[in-house]
């Protein structure tokens, strides 16, 4: 039986503001689309956190068994520099200031993005389209829009109905927002406005003289409508109806709000199930912004290049920090709060370590709980993906392994291999953590301890007590705690 059948899993779903029974449309397969980066600048710390946050989720549902087609955009044009209908294209803004062509920005940014997304073990999307490859079918919606009569054209441009689309379906059920309340909180028209409505929004824009990135259409010359890409690749490579749609908090309005009103003008429905969004990042207790000063790339985390911190820290180092807070919640990155998690994580790795070398049999004073534990840890990610309260009861397994007499660990032979297979399964499956020891040369400093061990050995033999205990006072002091015990000395990482 697969593990979806064991287990009920619970979503908090966006659109309706409550946790509900995950039920795919046709188990075993799973849609899911998720809102990409736009490749004009180094990915930031806020974009990882969703991307990381939406690997957890993507993980634990093929965990449980389910084929998941996994959907991640790549936008490369559209989105214009103030996020509305007007100013340069962003990815056409930096190619003109930097006298490149846009694709060779879009190259350089994508290339970077995955890069990055690679150090923190984020497993790669089933698929991941651009708009610009699928300018044709954005046009096409375009013109079932039309056909709807929820858009209009005016010279060149083509935007979107709100208030007539809202005649018959509700514009802003996803961000709770009512539209009497949206035009109240907006600007008048100036005569310079195409707009019908403050609440419309392009979805194609004709391209004036200087816009570089521009395609043939019915209504001339121009560019997609940002909101209009999502709309578009998430229905053709996931169906007019899909299970799972996320993004980051920031983008449920506009951006989600508009992709509903699409979806539904275009194919009469609004295509999502289940809405997903994850929180913000803070810096200090502050909102990152560049305008300010106050932020943090993932290059300056790895390597401590930045005031911002006394060293660099490895990414799964930061991932694990990253998933000791729920994804809907604000998680707040400063030095202290990373030092704690890399503690945390170090204790985790070498816990794992020592399981490898526990053996079956005997009796053990712990009262763990194996059937138990296993229970807990697929409860907690069964609610709406909660990692902090699933790392809490990985430390539990971890204070079982740390007490266990590793001749004798009171499991039986089946038990361990159970207890081995599932606390491998939710650390490196599910999480996605990987020992960054190994990565970094753990080999070498297994291989470094053992010589400072057996020097230390042979300082005890001959009696030598003061430079024993140097060795062991100077370990200490950099975090290295050496443990004496019957078959000889070994190390931890504290």
């Amino acid at each position: 039986m697969p593990l979806y059948e064991e287990n009920q899993l619970f979503l908090y779903n966006s659109l309706n503001r409550k946790k509900e029974k995950f039920e795919p449309l046709n188990a075993p397969h799973v849609g899911m689309y998720v809102c990409g980066p736009t490749v004009y600048s180094d990915v930031h710390l806020g974009n990882c956190r969703t991307f990381i946050s939406f690997d957890l989720v993507y993980r634990y549902l093929t965990h449980l068994g389910y084929k998941v087609r996994y959907v991640r955009n790549i936008t490369d044009a559209g989105h214009l520099v103030d996020d509305a209908d007007e100013g340069e294209d962003k990815i056409g803004k930096k190619a003109r200031l930097e006298s490149l062509e846009p694709m060779e920005i879009v190259q350089r940014y994508t290339l970077g993005f995955h890069s990055v997304m690679a150090r923190f073990n984020a497993i790669p999307p089933s698929i991941e389209p651009t708009a610009t490859g699928h300018i044709v079918e954005q046009i096409d919606t375009v013109k079932k829009i039309l056909a709807a009569g929820l858009a209009y054209e005016v010279n060149g441009s083509v935007y979107f109905d709100v208030p007539k689309f809202n005649e018959s379906h509700d514009y802003g059920k996803l961000s709770g927002r009512k539209i009497e309340e949206l035009i109240s909180g907006t600007r008048e028209l100036d005569g310079q406005s195409e707009k019908r409505s403050p609440l419309d929004f392009a979805i194609w824009k004709k391209a004036d003289p200087s816009h570089i990135m521009r395609w043939n259409s019915p209504w001339g010359e121009g560019f997609p409508g940002w909101h209009l890409e999502c709309s578009v690749m998430s229905t053709k490579y996931l169906g007019e109806q899909f299970d799972i749609h996320g993004g980051g908090m920031d983008l449920k309005f506009p951006h989600h709000e508009c992709e509903i009103a699409q979806n539904t003008a275009s194919n009469g429905n609004p295509a999502v199930r289940y809405w997903l969004h994850g929180n913000m990042l803070t810096l200090n207790g502050a909102r990152m912004s560049k305008s300010t000063g106050n932020t943090l790339l993932p290059q300056e985390l790895f390597s401590g290049n930045t005031d911002k911190l006394e060293k660099g820290f490895a990414p799964s180092v930061v991932r694990f920090f990253m998933m000791q807070a729920h994804y809907r919640s604000q998680l707040d990155f400063s030095n202290e709060a990373l030092l704690a998690a890399e503690k945390g994580y170090l204790r985790l790795m070498e816990a794992l370590r020592k399981l490898s070398q526990l053996q079956a049999g005997g009796s053990s004073e712990s009262d763990f709980d194996l059937t138990e534990w296993k229970k807990n840890c697929y409860t907690a990610m069964n609610d709406d993906f909660n990692s902090p309260i699933l790392i809490a009861h990985l430390f539990d397994a971890v204070r079982f392994i740390n007490g266990a007499n590793p001749a004798a660990c009171g499991l039986s032979q089946p038990d361990l291999e159970d207890f081995t297979q599932t606390i491998n399964a939710f650390v490196t499956d599910v999480l996605g953590l990987e020992d960054a020891s190994a990565d970094d040369g753990g080999t070498k400093l297994d291989e470094v301890m053992q010589m400072l061990i057996d020097v230390r050995a042979q300082a005890r033999a001959d009696k030598d007590w003061a430079l024993s205990d140097k060795i062991r006072d100077q370990l200490a002091a950099i975090g290295v705690q050496l443990k004496d015990g019957a078959e000889g000395t070994t190390y931890s990482l504290q």
